[in-house]
């Protein structure tokens, strides 16, 4: 399995990030000079792969495993843009630059696998070779590598990939990513075989139910409170900006703020259930559809909330991360008419959805999203669930997702 670790790179004195700096300076020079040759030859109807003399230009600065891997890189890219353009039905742009005209360039390198190492310990460092121009010009011995410490821990271990550095012109932070590979361990055996559903809302962050009859809902009250209090001061920040300035660095700060805490929020909350729900004897998890969650919602700020607050794909992914993790499959369904679908006599056309609560003629009234989570694992086992106790419901506290004693499935929640 390929992982991830995420550290910052933190230059102990004013010699070491200059020269870090140096070498992201002339990676991104290389990269964008390559790339506006190819794409004018590419334009032109000639070939790409027609580019000398680079190497040279550059191997002074970078060194010579440097220069031939952001080169690598910038062919693989290519390499997949003609692969794409032969599968898809759509016009598919070429590789683009790192960074534009008006904000300058993107800071950033690739270090070959076997060209770095990082010593983790008390005062961990990262080791990264440099070209012999810059070595001469800030005195380092011939076999010297630019040695700079690094903050943080590796969540990951196993045999490194190439590194990729990256200069947070908001944050002003210089950050590594490193890649492994993991040995591919033997999944959590589920400890029984139930089934759960998953339906995925707007004011209901999640609400699930399995075959066994559990019941739990993840209110989304506080996540979105502290989504709609820094967007709102996104949109204060960009009413003062001068005339034809779109944002400043402030504004993405709160961007970026925004989404961490978001994505901190919902991976907790994926994490959170699907360890309650592997203790339950889950084996497999449906969710609705996430197409769904862009639908016409019952009210304005509901549909914001959908549109804005919600990283589809990324959640999935998640998901799925954490389900491999502890042996659970996962499936999606269609969630077509799940919540407004009565559980009780199967009614749809004649029930009547008020905010979350979902109201039967036949004298049905419950909570719509733990209603459709319902309907939906049914659908999936063709079999009637019948919930056995009061569903727990969970508030976030900034930290971790703690269960509320006698939940109810209010209205107003």
């Amino acid at each position: 399995m390929r992982r991830t670790n995420t550290f910052e790179v933190v230059p102990q004195s004013e010699q070491d990030g200059a020269v870090l700096r140096r070498l992201l300076e002339a990676s991104a020079s290389l990269w964008n000079q390559l790339t506006y040759v190819r794409r004018q030859q590419f334009f032109a109807g000639g070939s790409v792969w027609e580019c000398e003399n680079y190497y040279d230009e550059y191997v002074d600065v970078l060194g010579s495993a440097t220069t031939q891997q952001v080169t690598r890189v910038n062919d693989a890219a290519w390499r997949s843009f003609f692969e794409m353009v032969e599968e898809a039905d759509q016009e598919v742009s070429p590789p683009g630059y790192w960074g534009n005209q008006a904000d300058g360039r993107d800071l950033r390198t690739y270090i070959r696998n076997d060209a770095y190492t990082i010593n983790w310990g008390e005062r961990s460092r990262l080791e990264v070779p440099i070209g012999s121009q810059l070595k001469d010009e800030y005195g380092f011995g011939r076999a010297e590598r630019l040695r700079v410490a690094v903050r943080g821990e590796p969540h990951w271990q196993g045999e490194q990939g190439r590194l990729h550095l990256t200069y947070d012109d908001v944050d002003q932070t210089y950050r590594a990513h490193q890649p492994v590979t993991v040995p591919e361990s033997k999944p959590a055996t589920p400890a029984g075989t139930d089934v759960a559903a998953l339906d995925i809302g707007a004011n209901v962050l999640v609400a699930c139910t399995t075959t066994a009859g559990e019941q739990y809902w993840y209110s989304g009250q506080e996540p979105f409170r502290q989504f709609r209090e820094t967007t709102q001061r996104i949109a204060d920040a960009k009413a003062k900006l001068p005339d034809g300035q779109q944002t400043s660095n402030r504004i993405q700060r709160l961007h970026r703020k925004r989404s961490r805490r978001r994505d901190h929020a919902v991976n907790a909350l994926l994490r959170d259930l699907v360890e309650r729900l592997h203790d339950d004897g889950v084996e497999t998890i449906y969710h609705g559809d996430l197409t769904g969650v862009l639908g016409e919602y019952w009210s304005v700020e509901a549909n914001l909330k959908a549109r804005t607050f919600w990283a589809h794909r990324q959640c999935l992914d998640q998901l799925a991360n954490v389900c491999e993790e502890y042996g659970i499959e996962v499936a999606s369904l269609s969630e077509a008419w799940t919540s407004q679908t009565c559980p009780e006599c199967g009614e749809r056309e004649r029930t009547r959805r008020h905010r979350e609560t979902l109201r039967c003629p036949c004298g049905f009234e419950g909570h719509a999203d733990l209603v459709a989570s319902r309907t939906l694992v049914e659908q999936a086992t063709n079999t009637a669930v019948r919930p056995t106790a009061r569903p727990v419901r969970f508030q976030w506290d900034d930290h971790q997702w703690f269960p509320v004693e006698e939940a109810t499935v209010a209205p107003n929640e």
